[in-house]
């Protein structure tokens, strides 16, 4: 099986062709080509755009974890007032977004760079030592199929916390396993944000056909929001809080 990332053609939901972006056996992202490259094809992906209806002044964004660049791409395209941080751990990736999903059209076409930064950089080493704070942090960082763990400790929600404005939305990214059996990652991370955020929804998001397991967009904040779709965790599935010392022999 290859290790390091790489393209392969497939097709998208609506039977239009796509490239996907595989790395550690799983599909990281895909875009689509043509008139449609800068749309986001997973619906998770699409559904980040929540952060507008959140009832928040959104002008500063960081995501952790590039992939294939879907959604940063299409942020940058749709909201020209806004500037989005993008912390990439693996070179590689960012190359063939730039080489292959659009990403160097994107960059050459912004009036201003700082829009769109990109930033080579492990996602909670970036957070520990976060240089500014912003007003929304997205966490779509997987190792393979899974989402980081370092990412979903309670201790990396006080790293978010600490670099979001005092309004600012956390949204997270975190999926089902065993064929949507197995939702315990999911409840670790409501916990986690549990633990330091005041109010946290979930979000359904999956897209059937790329993968047996759902998605499941966690949205944290320490002022009320209410997404439309999104519901209150509830508390009895809330599982026990990863901590760091414990997050990476899971």
């Amino acid at each position: 099986m290859k290790t390091e990332p790489y393209v392969e053609a497939a097709e998208g939901p609506d039977g239009e062709p796509i490239l996907a972006l595989v790395a550690g056996g799983a599909y990281q992202s895909a875009t689509y080509l043509g008139k449609r490259r800068f749309e986001p094809v997973f619906a998770y992906h699409r559904a980040f755009d929540c952060m507008f209806q959140a009832g928040i002044d959104v002008r500063d964004v960081l995501m952790l974890g590039g992939g294939g660049y879907s959604y940063p791409k299409h942020f940058a395209i749709t909201h020209p007032a806004c500037r989005m941080d993008v912390v990439e751990a693996d070179p590689a990736v960012t190359r063939l977004a730039k080489e292959r999903f659009f990403l160097q059209e994107v960059l050459d076409g912004l009036d201003d760079p700082d829009r769109l930064r990109l930033i080579t950089a492990e996602g909670r080493a970036y957070l520990d030592s976060c240089p500014k704070t912003y007003d929304v942090i997205i966490n779509d960082c997987f190792s393979g199929t899974r989402p980081a763990r370092s990412l979903m400790t309670a201790e990396a929600a006080r790293a978010v916390a600490r670099c979001l404005t005092p309004d600012g939305l956390y949204l997270t990214n975190a999926v089902s396993e065993r064929e949507g059996c197995d939702v315990s990652i999911l409840c670790a991370a409501a916990a986690a944000l549990a633990h330091v955020f005041a109010h946290v929804q979930m979000l359904p998001c999956s897209d059937e056909g790329f993968s047996a397991e759902d998605n499941y967009l966690l949205a944290a904040s320490n002022r009320p929001f209410n997404l439309p779709g999104a519901i209150s965790f509830p508390e009895e599935l809330r599982g026990c809080a990863l901590h760091d010392e414990r997050a990476s022999a899971l």
